[in-house]
């Protein structure tokens, strides 16, 4: 007899009392693809001298098909406790948005809005107004735009401004960022023909007079903003540069790459470049990110002079690379608040993780440690110092001084201590909301600078009682 004709069939497993409870909550279509699912696995499996009788019984078929629903219901994307010590984390999707831009997104989503309509004429408008004023009024530009994210801007400033013609950039800002995104890579793909000037950390004004000929397009300065070079070091003042390029009659771009349009030394942060300096410096061409220092939805902004922005609008790239309505919804709101907002630090949650003072997070410690201490009896876990960074490139020799709950195994053998920490960070990935720490000397380290509020250390509570179950298991690779 063959073993598999002992499984019970779709109907009569979808029958059983617990999955049509699941139906109830989850549908049918769902419920059915997990329990055929469940049936398929069920018949690999019954091979051999397997004991169909323990595969085969309903009871365990009906729990492995809720499990397998589970896992299909739950989405890719998930809210995730960010504990990395990272505030802005670009794989943890950078800055969480203000209220009042959730609150824009919801209801861009639900209604229609007026988008590219002009409720003044009745005539078709261009959806840019929606925040070109606003960015005008906090830069001091002459006009804006804005694409998908700021490779996407410095891609089609460049191409606008330069394509066919020489880029003129000083070797010490051939930057890369993320992903191996350099800017050499971002010239070539705008038709621009790159031309380095200076030496890697010193570069001069006589090095760009020196440079510009018939051929230049413009002249591109990029804030380091990913690094820093120290030591025997010069680089030319962004007015200096302003003054070459119009002199030789081609625009300066300058990207900035994090943004920031607050004055981050008055909310007690190391300052950072903003794009009003770049234009008052002269720049005819500024960009920066929407989602860095600017805690708002990702986006790529550029400012700057009239001329210079409406011949990059006309640009073909402009309409492939441009924003939807529940970001630019999103990005109005933000601006909003650093516009009329007497309390940023407040109003934007990235500045206010940034600016979260360090007996808060240490109280927050002290609330969390006598329950993390009683979870797990193969690790010490204590409260200790740590430095958090802001992320996404932004001033990164700047750090901040934070607490972590620091779990040390207690095994004696070093590969004893690296097991338990693999095991104990996957059965922290493997919650349902997934706690994301750093290992760092021989321990896990959960930075509670991100965790704030009282609801969401409740919450990261109830995901650690948890933490027992699933550290039991066995981990990758089958180690116990």
């Amino acid at each position: 007899m063959d073993v598999r004709r002992s499984l019970p069939a779709v109907d009569t497993l979808l029958a059983h009392p617990a999955v049509a409870a699941a139906r109830a909550r989850h549908g049918h279509r769902l419920v059915r693809r997990a329990v055929r699912q469940t049936l398929d696995e069920a018949r690999e499996q019954l091979t051999g001298d397997r004991k169909a009788g323990e595969i085969a019984d309903g009871d365990v078929l009906a729990a492995t098909a809720l499990a397998r629903l589970t896992e299909l219901a739950r989405p890719a994307s998930r809210a995730v406790f960010n504990l990395t010590g990272t505030v802005i984390h670009t794989n943890l999707g950078r800055s969480t948005l203000a209220e009042a831009a959730i609150a824009a997104m919801t209801d861009a989503a639900r209604h229609p809005t007026a988008l590219e309509y002009d409720l003044e004429d009745g005539e078709r408008g261009d959806r840019d107004r929606l925040v070109e004023d606003l960015l005008c009024e906090l830069t001091g530009a002459e006009a804006a735009t804005v694409v998908n994210n700021n490779a996407g801007a410095v891609l089609l400033a460049l191409g606008a401004l330069g394509a066919g013609r020489e880029a003129l950039i000083s070797r010490g800002e051939l930057i890369e960022i993320g992903g191996a995104f350099r800017m050499p890579d971002i010239m070539q793909a705008a038709g621009c023909r790159l031309r380095e000037v200076g030496a890697t950390n010193r570069t001069h004004p006589r090095d760009f007079t020196s440079a510009i000929g018939e051929h230049t397009g413009l002249i591109v300065k990029a804030h380091t903003s990913n690094y820093a070079i120290t030591g025997f070091t010069k680089s030319v003042p962004e007015s200096t540069l302003a003054e070459i390029a119009h002199a030789h009659g081609v625009p300066l771009l300058i990207d900035l790459g994090s943004g920031a349009l607050a004055d981050f030394s008055a909310l007690g942060l190391p300052y950072e470049a903003q794009p009003n300096d770049a234009i008052a410096a002269g720049a005819d061409v500024v960009t920066f990110s929407g989602d860095k220092l600017l805690g708002g939805p990702q986006a790529g902004i550029i400012v700057g002079r009239r001329a210079a922005i409406a011949t990059i609008k006309r640009h073909p790239l402009k309409r492939a690379l441009r924003l939807d309505k529940l970001t630019l919804a999103a990005l109005e709101a933000t601006l909003r608040l650093y516009r009329d907002s007497d309390a940023l630090e407040r109003d934007i949650p990235t500045l206010a993780l940034l600016t979260r003072a360090e007996a808060e997070i240490a109280a927050t410690g002290e609330r969390l440690l006598p329950h993390a201490s009683d979870l797990l009896s193969d690790f010490e876990v204590t409260l200790a110092p740590c430095a958090s960074q802001l992320g996404s490139g932004s001033l990164p020799v700047d750090r901040l001084p934070s607490r972590a709950l620091t779990w040390r195994p207690r095994a004696d053998q070093r590969r004893q201590r690296e097991r338990q920490l693999q095991r104990l960070e996957t059965a922290l990935r493997r919650l349902p909301r997934p706690v994301i720490g750093r290992l760092n000397d021989g321990a896990l380290l959960l930075d509670l600078r991100c965790l704030a509020g009282e609801a969401e250390i409740a919450a990261f509570l109830g995901q650690l009682e948890q933490l027992p179950r699933l550290y039991g298991a066995a981990p990758p690779g089958g180690q116990a």
